[in-house]
């Protein structure tokens, strides 16, 4: 007999306590991840920390104005009872907001933990790129590679390779930086 799964609305979801680790809402379905560990914490701090700096630079110098901010750890809520969290996001300009962010970000990052399945990593991206997201980022610390998806493709980044994006000219990442190497 198979596990019967208890979907929530929206706003159902909202109402759960507070507690440690990650939830999330995947098409009603009630995600929950612990917390994350200091290193898993350090790579999304420093992700974070290079993407604001290089969205600065690139508004000051005329460029990436479909850009909108970075963010550490924020929900987008989605259509169909979906509330996803990403460790780092990029927004849009202009991205619609209430409550919450609303739609995809531009680029989601995901910093995959033990607790993460590929499976449930897959549909997160799915969701991104159904919603609007135009890259999907995986930083893999335990085997030091990065997966740069896009709509159709990925391409996959590790050893002492840099990090670019043509949505942010610019932007030169080295994943030796990001893992602390």
């Amino acid at each position: 007999m198979g596990t019967v799964k208890t979907l929530l609305t929206f706003e159902e979801f909202e109402q759960l306590p507070d507690q440690p680790g990650k939830q999330e809402l995947v098409r009603g379905e009630l995600i929950e991840l612990p917390p994350a560990d200091l290193k898993h914490n350090r790579i999304s701090h420093r992700i974070y920390k290079v993407l604001n700096a290089a969205i600065e630079q690139a508004h000051t110098r005329g460029a990436a104005f479909d850009l909108g901010e970075a963010f550490h750890e924020m929900g987008y809520l989605l259509p169909g009872e979906c509330w996803l969290q990403p460790d780092v996001s990029v927004t849009y300009a202009g991205q619609t907001e209430g409550k919450y962010l609303e739609g995809a970000p531009a680029i989601a990052i995901e910093v995959i933990s033990p607790g993460n399945t590929a499976k449930r990593i897959d549909a997160k991206a799915a969701l991104y790129f159904q919603f609007g997201a135009r890259e999907v980022w995986r930083f893999f610390p335990k085997t030091k590679h990065v997966t740069i998806q896009i709509p159709g493709g990925s391409r996959v980044i590790a050893g002492d390779s840099v990090i670019t994006t043509r949505l942010l000219p610019g932007l030169a990442l080295t994943v030796q930086e990001i893992f602390g190497d």
